[in-house]
């Protein structure tokens, strides 16, 4: 674990991307340290791509220069895959295996690509990816809008990030809807219980 972290998010619209960039920039706060949050909000409500950096440590701007990712966080596997620029072989990866297929694929009747192949290209590019339904452990959870959730919890559980888990916790649920509260809790729980696994 280090103090200086750049973290490169990526994801569709909706899926609570620049939710969990805010929450990363805030634990960071917390935990008193440097911390710069930049965002790219595309078409979000459209369901376009957002992506979004958390630059924890010294750094002089938001912007991750290209190879310099120390972790790549994706919540839609392709969108995963089209970041890789931002990675090296030394970034881990962590990313939602669960597929969002783009309006504007759909309607030019595109084939979207297998996951599994789009999982092993990112794989073969940076050897220390994580790749998970974390659509599915949401929902076993008891909220499927807690996928973010669940990434985060990995995300902490790995041990990449310069604090502590607890305050990433206390941030997440000090930010979701109170009757949700306890699907996230699980949610983050079981995240940070996979995080420990890939990291041990």
């Amino acid at each position: 674990m280090t103090e200086k972290t750049d973290i490169y998010m990526t994801g569709v619209g909706g899926q609570g991307s620049l939710s969990a960039s805010t929450a990363l920039g805030e634990a960071a706060t917390r935990a008193g340290l440097k911390v710069l949050v930049g965002e790219i909000h595309g078409m979000a409500q459209r369901g376009g791509i957002v992506e979004s950096t958390v630059r924890i440590g010294s750094a002089c701007g938001p912007i991750i220069p290209d190879g310099r990712a120390d972790l790549l966080l994706g919540f839609e596997p392709v969108e995963s895959w089209r970041a890789l620029p931002k990675a090296s072989p030394r970034t881990m990866v962590v990313t939602n295996t669960h597929p969002i297929v783009p309006a504007t694929v759909s309607m030019k009747g595109d084939d979207y690509p297998d996951p599994d192949f789009v999982v092993a290209q990112i794989r073969a590019f940076c050897p220390n990816t994580l790749a998970i339904d974390a659509t599915e452990i949401a929902r076993e959870a008891g909220n499927a809008k807690a996928m973010n959730t669940v990434l985060l919890g990995i995300v902490a559980g790995t041990g990449i990030l310069p604090f502590d888990a607890e305050i990433l916790r206390a941030v997440v649920m000090a930010n979701v809807p109170k009757k949700t509260i306890e699907a996230n809790e699980r949610a983050f729980d079981r995240g940070v219980e996979i995080g420990g696994q890939q990291a041990g």
